[in-house]
């Protein structure tokens, strides 16, 4: 169809998109539908939070007058609830707001479940998120040792706030209303993460501002006149307080007009971009008016990440949106910075005037201290967001419901008769199809044009109802469908995205002109021209340095950037301070690491090298036995036995381990539940629950190649060999390391149960578990529990409807079950030669010390975002890493079945062996005990030459192998 016909067909649409689209059943807009005629008394109702009548689980404590408080407060843990009962005198719809204090935690945003009368009203409430507070370290920037500034830690600033109960995902503008009947009344809290200091708990109505034309009124009646000759310059990177550590300054090369400016150096100009991009994240500034009178403001800003879209924000003054019209700040898409006037700003809705107004709003002052705060929100998008987001999962819901008949990869030329067996199928299309043309409909009426954000819209739309006509058009066109449904929650997520990047704030009398954002065409061309040739000069890939007196040593990393930096300043902050010892840091390719040292030319030490790593060089003379040192011992107590166990060899101990990554398993609590299933405990629960999901054409998820580590050079042993093995009792290679163990008849038995699964149940062999995961195919799976990252920030769409538990385990004869699971990770380790020995160990404990090891993971989850939650082997860095508390649990007690890998001479051919004979056995259908013996001959072989190879059969006395361990 035609997009000309296309628009014809949807000439009539429903305009309301509330009216048009249906919820899903547990949403807070079903939730309200019904009482949206209620009452909203005026009647504010405070509960107090010592004042509780029940608690269950709860670490509570009553405090009196804590940090300022008048009278007594709760004090609450991070899990376990708090249940308050209170009278409502008259019945109607209410909003909910807490008075708390950030008392020290994991550093993330405080969560709470809610419930009303024993029961969680709707799904949002089952996660209410509360702000913490954050400020820089310090506002005077620190100089490495190239004149480059360094990014400040973000150090968080204990206090009282008040917060309303509101959606975190920022699909709702207004705080939530709760509907009360007159009466007695109970609401609990249950903790999910962090503690917090409970004031009180207060059911208000929150005021609606007034609109700038009564303001005006009022400044008139008032008296106030215009301040005059007044220019109040703020610098963007410098603010106040903020609401999350990701808000840290940030350097902007790219024009010369960006203050302050350095054509040569690295300096922290701005703050925010693609940071300062989630709804609710706000940045706040404060500044001294010098005198009484009416102000403008105007914003030196850049939005260069969305086009087709607009960056939104809400502004308060002292804590208050002062009026309607700046509850919502659009900031359209400009590649160049530009100076932002509310009440300048130029339209571009479509149909709107595209001259400017021709005065800004302006703002009463008095003389003296005042903040200006921009809250990221999704202003007029959050309705359509909403929409895309139910059609999301309806689709999803659809998708999963065609498959069961077709299967995810159905014959093209058989009919399938869907329009009969899914009588529902073509309004539901239909209606779909109307919602997603509106919403794009409706994009173009906020941002004035087309795009590629529109397209994906009109594209779906199209597809879907020619799909409507013809349903039996669904089977043959089902993979596009798929990829199309995928690109519509990309949508979901660029949407939500409000970036906006800062350079300053100007508090000025109408009188004064704004400054220029830019300047002029000399200035730009003699920018360029420095850029270019400081370019020849300047290394900015290199970390600087802060030179010291005593000892020195040099590290490698061969991570990202961002990673190194943040070591470096951990490093010059505490370590070489504390120990006078001086780090050379290096960001390079570690795979020259093993011919550089060989030539004489490496570290002292090298940081995240991958597990094969350190016995590899262990072997070649290059690595040291760090058990040599006499508190070794204390140290290793720090990690899990299994993390430590790829690093022992012949004796010796020869790394420390840096991360621990290991499976848990991953399910859908939606589908379980719609199929009447259970999460399994056991692998006889597996097999029972697999004929179910195959009936739906369902899948459960078990990677072939390990999910957790890609080691250089090597293939990775596969995980659910090794979880079968390992349960049973089995080993990968014989007590000594002397040859393969996988001929045993535990190897032979765990090949066969693994083969097995795939010839005869069809496992997916080769899938993407994460998108998969999302659209409900692979709703079981095991996976790396890194993964719980990407989904939480990948999948907003499923939110609340996926978890993560226990893997499945074997019962032993005992009646217990054994839950044990391979783990992989990285190391530290110190080379040979290394000539301060003693200094390069204690660098290696103070990186892998708790404190540290906290510090870094929080640091990168504020450099990059809870994708990039930190997956440390110490045990309480771990615990105090932000989890949720349930999940945290959960790692903690897989953590306990986790084994480690050994390495010994040729271990590296194992994951090749495996491989190679799971193939053999899946695709050229061998009997599984003879492909995989075959492969053990020659995995005993390599063992056997690579031992002559490093002489180890005539010094055996220098000790063991590696022998199998746990925890």
């Amino acid at each position: 169809m035609s997009g000309s016909a296309e628009r014809t067909v949807h000439a009539n649409l429903v305009p309301d998109l509330d009216k048009l689209q249906a919820y899903s059943e547990g949403s807070y807009q079903n939730y309200i539908n019904p009482y949206k005629d209620k009452a909203r008394p005026a009647e504010t109702i405070q509960i107090q939070g010592a004042s509780y009548s029940a608690a269950d689980g709860c670490d509570c404590q009553v405090l009196e007058n804590y940090e300022g408080a008048a009278g007594s407060v709760l004090r609450t843990g991070d899990s376990g609830s708090v249940t308050w009962n209170f009278h409502v005198p008259i019945e109607g719809l209410y909003q909910l707001k807490l008075r708390y204090y950030t008392v020290p935690g994991k550093s993330s945003a405080i969560e709470r479940k809610l419930s009303i009368d024993g029961k969680v009203p709707f799904d949002e409430a089952s996660s209410i998120m509360f702000d913490r507070v954050w400020r820089n370290h310090t506002e005077d920037f620190k100089l490495d040792n190239r004149g480059n500034q360094t990014r400040p830690s973000q150090t968080e600033v204990p206090r009282w706030l008040e917060e309303p109960f509101k959606d975190r995902q920022g699909l709702y503008a207004d705080p939530f209303r709760f509907y009360f009947s007159q009466g007695e009344h109970s609401l609990t809290l249950t903790g999910l993460r962090e503690p917090m200091v409970i004031d009180e708990i207060v059911l208000y109505q929150e005021p609606e501002p007034p609109s700038y034309a009564e303001i005006k009124q009022q400044y008139e009646a008032r008296g106030y006149t215009n301040a005059k000759g007044v220019s109040v310059k703020i610098q963007a990177e410098h603010p106040a307080l903020k609401s999350s550590p990701t808000l840290f300054p940030v350097a902007d090369h790219s024009s010369p007009a960006t203050e302050p400016y350095s054509a040569s150096k690295i300096r922290l100009n701005t703050i925010g971009g693609t940071n300062w991009k989630l709804p609710g994240q706000w940045i706040e500034w404060e500044f001294e008016a010098p005198q009484d009178g009416l102000y403008q403001l105007g914003f030196k800003v850049r939005q260069d990440q969305l086009r087709g879209l607009y960056s939104n924000r809400k502004l308060y003054i002292d804590g208050v949106v002062p009026f309607k019209e700046v509850e919502s700040l659009p900031f359209y898409y400009s590649s160049k910075w530009q100076m932002f006037v509310p009440g300048l700003e130029k339209g571009k809705k479509k149909g709107e005037d595209k001259k400017e107004r021709e005065e800004p709003y302006l703002f009463y002052l008095t003389k003296g201290k005042h903040s200006i705060r921009l809250e990221a929100e999704l202003g007029d998008m959050s309705t359509l967001i909403r929409s895309v987001q139910s059609s999301m999962l309806e689709l999803n819901e659809m998708y999963r419901k065609i498959i069961v008949i077709t299967s995810a990869d159905p014959d093209p030329i058989r009919d399938y008769q869907l329009g009969k067996r899914l009588p529902e199928l073509p309004e539901i299309l239909r209606k779909q199809s109307d919602v997603l043309y509106t919403v794009g409909e409706k994009l173009i009426e906020l941002t004035g044009e087309k795009s590629d954000k529109t397209s994906i819209l009109y594209l779906m739309a199209d597809e879907l109802r020619r799909f409507a006509l013809d349903p039996e058009k669904i089977p043959e066109n089902l993979k596009q469908f798929k990829i199309d449904l995928g690109s519509l929650g990309s949508w979901l997520l660029t949407a939500r995205e409000m970036p906006l990047q800062a350079d300053y704030l100007v508090v000025s009398s109408p009188d004064l002109r704004m400054p220029s954002p830019t300047k002029g065409i000399g200035a730009s061309i003699k920018h360029n021209l420095a850029s270019f040739g400081y370019s020849f000069v300047e290394d900015y890939n290199s970390i600087g340095n802060t030179t010291k007196d005593g000892k020195r040593i040099t590290v490698w990393i061969g991570t990202g950037r961002d990673q190194a930096q943040v070591i470096k300043q951990m490093v010059d902050d505490t370590f070489t301070p504390n120990e006078n010892i001086g780090v050379d840091l290096k960001l390079v390719d570690m795979s020259v690491l093993l011919s550089a040292t060989l030539a004489g030319q490496g570290p002292d030490v090298a940081m995240m090298v991958g597990n094969g790593d350190p016995i590899n060089y262990a072997m070649r003379g290059a690595v040291y036995d760090i058990s040599r040192f006499p508190d070794y011992e204390d140290v290793a107590a720090r990690f899990a036995d299994s993390a430590s166990v790829p690093y022992r060899y012949n004796g010796g101990v020869y790394a420390l381990p840096e991360q621990q990554i290991f499976d848990v398993l991953f399910y859908r609590k939606d589908i379980l539940e719609e199929l009447g299933l259970q999460v399994p405990q056991t692998w006889d629960d597996v097999y029972k629950l697999i004929p179910f999901l195959k009936k739906n054409n369902m899948d459960f998820g078990l990677p072939v190649v390990s999910s957790t580590a890609q080691p250089a050079g090597a293939l990775p042993i596969n995980d659910a060999f090794a979880t079968f093995l390992y349960q049973n009792g089995g080993s990968l290679y014989k007590q000594d390391g002397t040859a393969s163990d996988l001929d045993s008849d535990i190897g032979m038995a765990a090949f066969k149960q693994l083969t097995d699964l795939y010839t005869d149940y069809k496992f997916p062999i080769d899938y993407d578990f994460v998108n998969r995961f999302r659209l409900g195919e692979v709703p079981l799976g095991f996976a790396a529990y890194t993964t719980y990252n990407t989904l939480s920030v990948f999948a907003p769409e499923i939110r609340g409807q996926w978890g993560f538990t226990l893997v499945p385990g074997t019962k032993r004869e005992d009646g217990t079950v054994d839950r044990s699971v391979a783990s992989y990770g990285s190391a530290v380790m110190m080379l040979n030669a290394a000539k301060e020995k003693q200094a390069a160990w204690t660098f290696m404990k103070w990186w892998t010390d708790e404190k540290t090891q906290v510090q870094y993971g929080r640091e990168m989850e504020s450099l990059m975002g809870e994708s990039a939650r930190y997956p440390t082997a110490n045990l309480q860095a771990l615990a105090e890493l932000p989890w949720p508390v349930e999940d945290y649990k959960t790692l903690s007690e897989q953590q306990r079945w986790v084994k480690g890998i050994p390495e010994v001479p040729g271990g590296y051919f194992t994951g090749r062996i495996l491989d190679n004979a799971f193939r053999r056995v899946v695709n050229a259908g061998l009997n599984p005990r003879d492909a995989l013996y075959d492969q053990v001959i020659l995995m005993n072989n390599e063992i056997a030459n690579k031992r002559r190879e490093f002489g180890l059969d005539r010094a055996e006395s220098g000790g063991t192998a590696n022998g199998q361990s746990g925890d």
